[in-house]
C-alpha cells in the first residue's frame, strides 16, 4: 500500500516534467543527428546518446523547478487575494503539476469556502431575526407597564378601583418580563453547560399525574380532557433530571391545552422503544402545525400565530427550552403534526439499569 502511494505521488508531480523533458531530448537528439548528416560529420552514436541522457536529466530538473516555482507562486497569489486562509496553509511539498489533482484541490477548497459562507449567512440571518424577536417580545410588556404607570400618574391613582386594576395589569407586564429573562438565562446555561443534569431514577407516570393535577384549572377553562394511557406496568421508572423533565412535560401539556380545540382531548402515553427506552408522547386534537413551521417551532421566540400566542401568554421560549433540556440528556424532541388535525410531541428517556 505504501509503495503504491509513493508511486502515485511520484507520477503526479513529475508527470509533466518527464513528458516535456522526453520530448525536448528526443527533438534535440534527432536535430543533432540531422546536423551531423547535413555537414557530413561521422560522429559516433554513443556520444550522442550520452549527450541525450545528460540533456534529459538537466532539462527535467530545470523544467520541474521552474514549473513548480511558477505554480507555487500563482497559488500563493490566489491565497493572498482571497485572504481567507493563512499562507502557511499552502504546503510546498504538496504542490503538483498534475492538472486534474490541482483541479480537484481547487474545487474542494471552493466548496469548503462556499459551505462556510452559507453557514455564516444563516447564522447572521438567525442572529438578526432573534434580536428582532427579542426586541419585540420585550417591547410589548414594557410599553404596557409604561402606559399604565403614566395613566396612574395623570390622576387615575385617585380612583381606588381603577388603581387596583391598572396595578394588576402592570404587574402582569412585569411578570412577563421576568419570565422572559428567566427563560433566556435558563437557555444560556443549558447551551453553555453551566446548568448540569442530575440524573436519578424516578417514576415518569407519577410525575405526569402530578403535573396534570396542577393544571386542572386550565383544562376546565377549555373543557379539554387529559387522558394518560400505557400498556406498561406502573410505576414506569426512567433515568433523568426529574426537575427538568417536569419542565419539559409541563410545557408540552400546556401547549396542547393552549392550541387544542375546545371540548377536545390530550392523550399522554408511555411506550417502550426498540432500544429499550421509554417513549413519552403528548398528543392533542387541536389546530395542528403547517409543514412550513414544523422545522422552526423549536427556535427561540418563533411563533406560528404571533397575535394568538401573545394573548395566551408565555415567553415564546418554551419549546426551545424543551429542546435544550432533552439535548442535555442526549435525547431529542420530535413532532408529528397534521394541520387542522392535531400534533404529537414525543421524546425518549432511558430505563435505569437494575
Amino acid at each position: 500500500m505504501g509503495e503504491s502511494n509513493n508511486e502515485t505521488y511520484f507520477q503526479r508531480p513529475y508527470k509533466f516534467s518527464l513528458k516535456l523533458a522526453s520530448i525536448l531530448t528526443t527533438f534535440n537528439f534527432f536535430m543533432l543527428l540531422t546536423a551531423d548528416y547535413i555537414i557530413g560529420s561521422e560522429s559516433q552514436i554513443i556520444p550522442l546518446v550520452y549527450e541525450a541522457i545528460i540533456f534529459f536529466i538537466v532539462s527535467f530538473f530545470i523544467i520541474r523547478y521552474r514549473v513548480e516555482r511558477y505554480i507555487y507562486r500563482k497559488i500563493n497569489l490566489i491565497y493572498e487575494s482571497v485572504s481567507i486562509l493563512d499562507i502557511k496553509d499552502v504546503d510546498r511539498s504538496g504542490v503538483t503539476t498534475d492538472i486534474e489533482t490541482l483541479k480537484r484541490e481547487v474545487i474542494k477548497f471552493a466548496e469548503t469556502k462556499r459551505l462556510e459562507i452559507e453557514s455564516l449567512k444563516a447564522q447572521e440571518e438567525f442572529r438578526r431575526e432573534f434580536i428582532g424577536n427579542l426586541a419585540h417580545e420585550l417591547k410589548t410588556p414594557l410599553f404596557t407597564v409604561q402606559g399604565y404607570i403614566e395613566t396612574l400618574e395623570e390622576g387615575a391613582s385617585e380612583e381606588p378601583k381603577l388603581l387596583e386594576r391598572y396595578l394588576n395589569r402592570a404587574n402582569k407586564g412585569v411578570q412577563r418580563l421576568i419570565n422572559i429573562t428567566k427563560d433566556l438565562d435558563l437557555i444560556t446555561k443549558l447551551e453553555t453547560g453551566d446548568l448540569g443534569v442530575e440524573v436519578k431514577e424516578f417514576a415518569i407516570d407519577e410525575l405526569t399525574r402530578g403535573i396534570v393535577d396542577l393544571i386542572e384549572i386550565k383544562t376546565r377553562e377549555k373543557n379539554i380532557n387529559i387522558r394518560i394511557e400505557s400498556k406498561l406496568n406502573f410505576p414506569i421508572m426512567v433515568c433523568g433530571d426529574k426537575e427538568k423533565i417536569n419542565h419539559v412535560i409541563t410545557n408540552l401539556i400546556s401547549n396542547s391545552l393552549k392550541y387544542g380545540k375546545d371540548n377536545g382531548e390530550t392523550v399522554i402515553s408511555f411506550k417502550l422503544s426498540r432500544d429499550n427506552k421509554i417513549i413519552v408522547s403528548v398528543k392533542d386534537d387541536g389546530e395542528g402545525i403547517k409543514k412550513i413551521h414544523v422545522n422552526r417551532i423549536f427556535e427561540r421566540f418563533y411563533r406560528i400565530d404571533r397575535h394568538r400566542s401573545r394573548e395566551e401568554g408565555g415567553s415564546g421560549l418554551g419549546l426551545s427550552i424543551v429542546k435544550h433540556i432533552l439535548e442535555a440528556h442526549n435525547e431529542k424532541i420530535n413532532v408529528d403534526s397534521v394541520f387542522t388535525e392535531g400534533s404529537n410531541f414525543y421524546f425518549t428517556l432511558p430505563v435505569c439499569d437494575q
